[in-house]
């Protein structure tokens, strides 16, 4: 989809690679969403925004990862695939540096996800 198709401003976010933290439990639970399938994550995804999935706050949420994970797998369609993506796109997105980056990204999270594939 073009930028312009998406407004200024959402083709601004994806355009510049902005990543969009995504908590889906706790969406649920603040009533942001109604349900895992119609998340706004799997749609900005499909749209090419950089998208990660997140807990929020674990704890007060009662989640983890890979919860989180088996519902966009279960409820979302989602894919092996899908999750490598957003897993690559926190390290892309991560307060390290390049290098640091992109040798997790290289090193442990691709070969990490290779026998899934």
């Amino acid at each position: 989809m073009p930028a312009g198709a998406l407004g200024r401003l959402a083709g601004w976010v994806r355009d510049r690679r902005i990543a969009l933290e995504m908590c889906p439990t706790s969406n649920l639970q603040t009533g942001a969403a109604t349900s895992i399938a119609g998340h706004p994550i799997t749609a900005l995804k499909d749209l090419g925004f950089r998208v990660t999935l997140n807990t929020d706050n674990r704890l007060v949420s009662g989640t983890t990862m890979t919860r989180e994970m088996s519902l966009l797998v279960e409820r979302a369609g989602w894919t092996v695939e899908d999750l490598r993506t957003v897993t690559v796109n926190a390290l892309k997105s991560a307060f390290l540096p390049f290098d640091e980056r992109k040798a997790l990204i290289e090193d442990v999270v691709l070969p990490g996800y290779e026998p899934a594939l």
